[in-house]
């Protein structure tokens, strides 16, 4: 992953578990302009397979997830149209 994607927002999801990080990220998505990037902190390894997944169900760009500690930080990029 290209550690020099800029998020245009982010959303903290740490303390929370299946499936609320992806129910924050559609709602929190849906705010956002085509092409935005959203990055989405969690701690619930889920994360790591749930959001390619949803993104590969939903249109929206997975551009991948770095580890720190952790947490894990996932940047979704908002489809166009």
């Amino acid at each position: 992953m290209n550690a020099d994607i800029k998020a245009d927002a982010i959303l903290d999801c740490v303390g929370l578990y299946c499936p609320m990080p992806i129910i924050q990220t559609t709602e929190h998505i849906a705010g956002l302009e085509a092409g935005q990037v959203l990055e989405v902190v969690a701690d619930d390894k889920g994360i790591v397979t749930d959001m390619p997944a949803w993104c590969k169900g939903t249109g929206h760009e997975y551009l991948g997830m770095q580890q720190q500690g952790g947490e894990y930080h996932v940047f979704v990029r908002k489809k166009h149209g």
